[in-house]
């Protein structure tokens, strides 16, 4: 603790002299959610930064979480305190891979998870959240959308959505892919009075013995309102974190197998050495970000 206590404390020190605002994602270490200015969702917290005066982003998530905050602060410096965290998931698809599958549904509008890189965004007509997608999805002027890259948040969207034909690509999170109907049953079977919250990227077993499906910014705010005082909480155990900040009279279990190494790649330590040296910088090509942009925007549009 006394060392958490020093790192959190030369953090601060750092950050004020480079003018930096940190952020972290709610899947974050503890510790590094402590350190932050801002904890949330990737669109959410590239969006606060986006309004803040500082000079300098960084941003403890994954890569592509970096990528969202240089499209939105263009003229800001954005770093990622360790380059190896990436996204599986956002790995699932390559713009090549994209541009084929627009091929065999020709005319047909892409929205792309935000959970991808600025070159598939770049390809992508509008962007979603998991959650803005199904009012993403609804926007659109088709009968016949392209959902990339995840499957499960797609297939959600689509049930949601039965005027529409959500075609979906192949992708997944691996996090939440391996989560499963059984470690709800018995998770429920120990705690039969809790509510079961569970992330649409979660497969369609786990999503039907759930309660409610939300983003963990849905999950932070039906949590701080419900009555109910015990959840299970079906996403990446970082979210307890959060979640008991904001709750912290109520209890939260998770899964506690489903970690996304990604996720806890990023230490104090790596954050201290990405402020006090400027590292990782991210840098997108000026023609991708700028086409990139023009889907995050689109989606921003809708509210």
């Amino acid at each position: 603790m006394t060392d958490n206590r020093e790192l959190i404390e030369d953090i601060e020190r750092l950050k004020q002299q480079c003018n930096a605002v940190i952020l972290a994602h709610n899947y974050q270490r503890p510790g590094v959610q402590d350190a932050a200015d801002f904890t949330g969702d990737s669109l959410g917290l590239s969006r606060r930064a986006a309004e803040t005066q500082a000079g300098t982003i960084v941003f403890c998530g994954v890569h592509f979480m970096a990528q969202t905050a240089k499209l939105l602060s263009p003229s800001k410096t954005v770093l990622i305190p360790d380059l190896d965290a990436g996204c599986p998931m956002a790995d699932m698809i390559t713009p090549e891979q994209l541009r084929a599958f627009r091929a065999q549904h020709p005319g047909a509008p892409v929205v792309a998870y935000v959970n991808t890189t600025a070159e598939v965004k770049a390809e992508s007509d509008i962007c979603c959240t998991s959650a803005n997608a199904e009012a993403v999805v609804r926007s659109l002027d088709a009968d016949k959308i392209l959902f990339v890259p995840d499957r499960h948040l797609g297939r959600w969207v689509a049930q949601r959505v039965p005027n529409k034909e959500v075609v979906l690509y192949d992708g997944f999170c691996p996090t939440h892919q391996h989560i499963s109907a059984r470690d709800i049953l018995q998770a429920k079977q120990e705690r039969p009075e809790a509510l079961v919250l569970a992330h649409p990227e979660c497969p369609q077993e786990v999503v039907d013995l759930a309660d409610e499906v939300l983003s963990t910014g849905g999950m932070l705010r039906f949590a701080r309102e419900s009555q109910a005082q015990e959840f299970i909480v079906a996403t990446e155990l970082g979210i307890v974190h959060p979640l008991k900040v904001g709750s912290p009279q109520k209890s939260f279990y998770s899964i506690f197998d489903a970690v996304c190494p990604n996720m806890k790649i990023t230490t104090l330590e790596s954050l201290r050495r990405s402020l006090a040296e400027g590292i990782h910088e991210i840098e997108i090509d000026p023609d991708i970000a700028r086409r990139a942009r023009r889907s995050v925007e689109r989606m921003v549009a809708i509210g």
